[in-house]
């Protein structure tokens, strides 16, 4: 992977870097972080490209976290993966996950599209875009679970409702409402649900 704390810090907005200091600092983040070089050292295509990795990270500040998304893991299609849950950049093809968010947002909202696949106004919005694993190898999803992103995740979300009022908090799929447990529900709202995956 062949990024240093250094550089990873200087990305994320400013009110997350004490506390992605401390994650860094883990044992299970050094080893993660070998783990990843070993992938690119075996020539393996890790999505997203290291300066996305924690890009949900870098666009919505922690006093601006209104709203937490939480999916599975990044799209495995090479040029898919841009760092935030389910969104894709602008000239991309819409996944179909992202298709069935936007149907559902016409049907339940009575919204019209064309719809920004960027998610970038929600983010400024305040919602954060996580997946619970934020790595994983071209054309094999799920490949990165186990290895210490969902340990990462679970600090993201248990920062989140610890430091944030009022957030609410979306948990779609399973692997996403395995963190419900980490959000006190008489401070935050939650809501749970199947992935928009057409798989699901």
């Amino acid at each position: 992977m062949g990024f240093s704390v250094d550089e990873v810090l200087v990305r994320v907005a400013p009110g997350w870097r004490e506390f992605l200091e401390h994650e860094l600092s883990k044992a299970y983040m050094r080893d993660l972080v070998v783990f990843l070089q070993e992938e690119h050292r075996a020539g393996k295509v890790v999505l997203p490209p290291k300066e996305f990795v924690l890009r949900a990270l870098a666009t919505v500040d922690v006093p601006s976290v209104r709203v937490v998304v939480l999916g599975q893991d990044p799209y495995h299609g090479l040029g898919q993966a841009n760092g935030m849950s389910f969104a894709v950049h602008a000239g991309q093809p819409v996944p179909p996950s992202l298709r069935n968010i936007f149907r559902e947002m016409e049907q339940d909202l009575g919204l019209k599209g064309p719809f920004d696949t960027t998610l970038e106004g929600w983010a400024r919005q305040g919602v954060l875009l996580l997946n619970t694993v934020l790595t994983v190898v071209q054309d094999q999803p799920m490949s990165h679970r186990g290895r210490g992103w969902e340990v990462f995740t679970a600090a993201v979300v248990e920062h989140v409702n610890r430091s944030c009022p009022s957030v609410v908090f979306i948990f779609w799929g399973a692997a996403a409402a395995a963190h419900r447990g980490r959000v006190d529900a008489t401070r935050h709202h939650v809501v749970q649900s199947a992935h928009p995956s057409p798989l699901s």
